[in-house]
């Protein structure tokens, strides 16, 4: 399928749009010509980064937003319907992991990922749905493997996205026969700032990443297999050979995933484990 035939002037929103997959996708899509409205919680961080969206400012719309805050994704969807008369595609992308033992969490910390990760995604989707299936359009969640197979240190994490995965399944087969689109799209380990900003026991950000992020596969080849599952209207996308192993692992055995798993977390620098 020709990709930017298929993006040419559709309203796609991005939530967490000022770095890693959120940004990359941002500008692929305003590459092949879409309406993007980019959305996070710094507007600075938005508007220094639209230019390499779209050269055409009237094709990008920054909006401040915190996905937590019901009245944020209300406005985001007034502000985007206001500037570009609907809506064709939402990613929602907005989220923040962690890195702890439950049993050293601080309660707040798990309520933070989930009105981020979980809340952030069902408010969002509440006040796009009526403009989604005007549209015919797309509705995305940015999950994770960990939302197939937990991660242990994150509780939180794992928890938030199995819950998007859960509602967003649902929401498909509420809305078979409507034309709407749900995909739930799960990279693996990829290169963000997410693990920079992951919060600790105590709720204050870790500051630095365990994993080699060079290795990593890459915000933008993330971004580009999520435009290729958009083109093809996919219900799901798990991505890296790892992930799937992982995932496909975890539904046949199960207790020996959790000890591969214990294994691999557990050699990450400074494991919560040691």
């Amino acid at each position: 399928m020709d990709r930017a035939a298929f993006f040419r002037d559709k309203v796609i929103i991005v939530t967490g749009a000022s770095s890693g997959i959120g940004l990359a996708a941002a500008r692929l899509f305003g590459s092949y010509g879409a309406r993007v409205v980019m959305a996070a919680r710094r507007l600075e961080a938005l508007e220094a980064e639209a230019p390499s969206v779209s050269a055409d400012p009237g094709k990008v719309l920054c909006v401040k937003a915190d996905v937590s805050v019901e009245d944020d994704c209300r406005n985001l969807i007034e502000k985007t319907v206001e500037r570009f008369g609907g809506i064709d595609i939402l990613v929602n992308n907005a989220g923040v992991s962690m890195r702890a033992m439950f049993k050293d969490l601080d309660l707040k910390v798990i309520r933070t990922l989930m009105d981020v990760n979980f809340w952030g995604t069902v408010q969002c989707t509440k006040y796009a749905l009526p403009w989604l299936l005007k549209s015919k359009g797309s509705v995305v969640g940015v999950i994770s493997i960990a939302g197939y197979s937990a991660l242990p240190a994150r509780t939180g994490y794992s928890s938030s996205k199995y819950a998007v995965r859960g509602f967003l399944d649902t929401l498909r087969i509420e809305h078979l026969k409507d034309g709407l689109n749900v995909l739930v799209f799960a990279p693996g380990y990829t290169s963000s700032n997410v693990r920079n900003a992951a919060l600790t026991a105590d709720g204050s950000p870790q500051g630095r990443t365990p994993l080699e992020e060079g290795k990593l596969m890459s915000a933008e080849e993330c971004a580009s297999r999520l435009a290729t599952a958009l083109c093809k209207r996919k219900s799901q996308v798990i991505l890296t050979g790892l992930g799937k192993a992982t995932v496909l692992a975890h539904r046949l055995f199960p207790r020996l995933t959790d000890k591969l798993t214990y294994s691999f977390i557990a050699r990450e620098a400074d494991s919560p484990f040691k």
